[in-house]
């Protein structure tokens, strides 16, 4: 009886085994990119062919050539940078949608908050100057105390309310 538990005790670990390798290389060969994480990067990347034409739209044979390119190096185990860098190398920078942040390209990403900042300022201090009532002072020569004018229409509504009450 020991002998038939041992075989079986075998068999069943050579079956986990197979199970195992087999999983391996279903899971190798089923690791072709789809349609969205190819689209993820191209949608990065622009046409070098077309002007103003992200890759991941572009109607034309070679970009879809650059988008199979970019699944083939997805499924060679590329990462999005690697990329990336290979459009740059061989295309230039223009190809990224958004310029790297090196050297002078850090105005595009710093200048239009500095200006939002810069216009919000003095749009409040515009406001607050024309709320803000501008207030006159007395010269030496001049009272304290200002009179008030008395407007005959004025005076005879007043009038009018004390008789109603």
């Amino acid at each position: 009886m020991k002998k038939h538990l041992r075989i079986a005790l075998q068999v069943l670990a050579l079956v986990l085994i197979l199970t195992g390798v087999w999983a391996g290389v279903a899971a190798a060969q089923g690791s072709t990119p789809t349609d969205d994480e190819v689209n993820a990067i191209a949608k990065q990347l622009y046409c070098p062919v077309c002007e103003n034409t992200p890759l991941d739209v572009c109607p034309t044979e070679a970009c879809r050539q650059w988008r199979e390119l970019i699944r083939q190096q997805l499924a060679d185990g590329w990462s999005e940078d690697q990329i990336k860098q290979y459009f740059v190398d061989n295309y230039g920078a223009r190809v990224l949608g958004e310029p790297p942040r090196t050297g002078l390209n850090w105005v595009v990403y710093l200048l239009p908050p500095a200006l939002i900042l810069a216009g919000a300022f003095v749009l409040f201090r515009a406001m607050r100057s024309w709320i803000k009532p501008t207030s006159v002072e007395a010269g030496p020569a001049e009272s304290k105390t200002i009179p008030l004018v008395q407007d005959d229409y004025v005076s005879k509504f007043e009038e009018e309310l004390r008789k109603r009450k």
